[in-house]
């Protein structure tokens, strides 16, 4: 296990910026934000596993750091964003607990599944396994994802998000986020330019399909009741690709924002996935 901060890391001749936080003899923690976030969606749960003991790794992903925006559609594909997962905990030396979230939790499946000698425990947020997540699109679940179409129409969703109080920043307030994240991903995506890249992953998709089998780690899975992305059928399905230890956690009347919103829940149902203590299945 790497014994000193790991500040960056390579893959693909991009480079990533990585917030290592806690003590450097502790338990590895991965954490993979999602879209429209960056590592800094993290902060509230980092902190509460550091004071626990745990050693937090959040990278900003593919797109989203500086040094990592490529501007092909086929960059995003699905395999490239697991690599540089991989080639993140290749760069820490040691097996991982990892948790995704939204995005992050669609790659972290999908690194759990094809790397499980790298993967300790998963936790995954709110976005189920990706064949769950297919199976659940033959119903509501299409509904809910309508929005991914137009995210493929090129330049439009830059252009309507130019705007301060505009049509994107409604869209994440109707979604469940709060004044303080709107703002944060005013900041940090539109006006830093990651925007384009966030918006990369859903444009890679006619490049990213691709099988995923079942996850062989223990695994936790975390919903929330009041999620408006997610339909619950494909959260039950996760059982379904999991041949490990597995548990299912509903959060009542939370959104789809889970580690800024409710980061003591997170920061609970990560540790007692990673000490293997019982959580509530629902």
């Amino acid at each position: 296990m790497s014994s000193s901060r790991v500040t960056s890391f390579s893959n693909d001749a991009l480079t990533f910026d990585v917030v290592d936080e806690g003590p450097l003899d502790g338990d590895l923690v991965v954490l993979l934000h999602g879209f429209p976030e960056r590592a800094s969606s993290w902060r509230g749960v980092t902190a509460l596993l550091n004071a626990a003991g745990y050693r937090t790794i959040a990278p900003d992903q593919r797109g989203y750091s500086p040094g990592a925006r490529p501007r092909r559609r086929r960059d995003y594909a699905m395999p490239r964003l697991a690599q540089d997962v991989v080639a993140l905990i290749d760069t820490l030396a040691a097996p991982v607990h990892l948790v995704g979230h939204d995005w992050g939790s669609a790659v972290a499946w999908t690194v759990a599944a094809h790397h499980p000698d790298m993967i300790r425990t998963l936790t995954a947020i709110s976005v189920p396994h990706p064949e769950a997540f297919l199976r659940a699109m033959r119903g509501r679940q299409l509904v809910r994802s309508v929005y991914m179409g137009a995210f493929q129409l090129p330049k439009v969703p830059e252009l309507l998000a130019r705007r301060t109080g505009g049509v994107m920043d409604r869209a994440m307030r109707a979604r469940g986020m709060k004044p303080d994240e709107v703002a944060r991903f005013r900041t940090e995506i539109v006006e830093d330019g990651a925007l384009p890249g966030g918006l990369g992953w859903y444009r890679g998709l006619p490049f990213s399909r691709q099988s995923c089998p079942a996850v062989r780690v223990p695994t936790t899975m975390v919903w929330s009741d009041g999620d408006g992305f997610i339909d619950e059928a494909g959260v039950r399905f996760c059982a379904d690709y999991v041949e490990a230890p597995y548990e299912l956690v509903v959060l009542e009347g939370a959104t789809h924002w889970l580690p800024s919103q409710n980061p003591d829940d997170v920061a609970a149902i990560v540790r007692r996935r990673v000490e293997g203590s019982p959580a509530t299945v629902q």
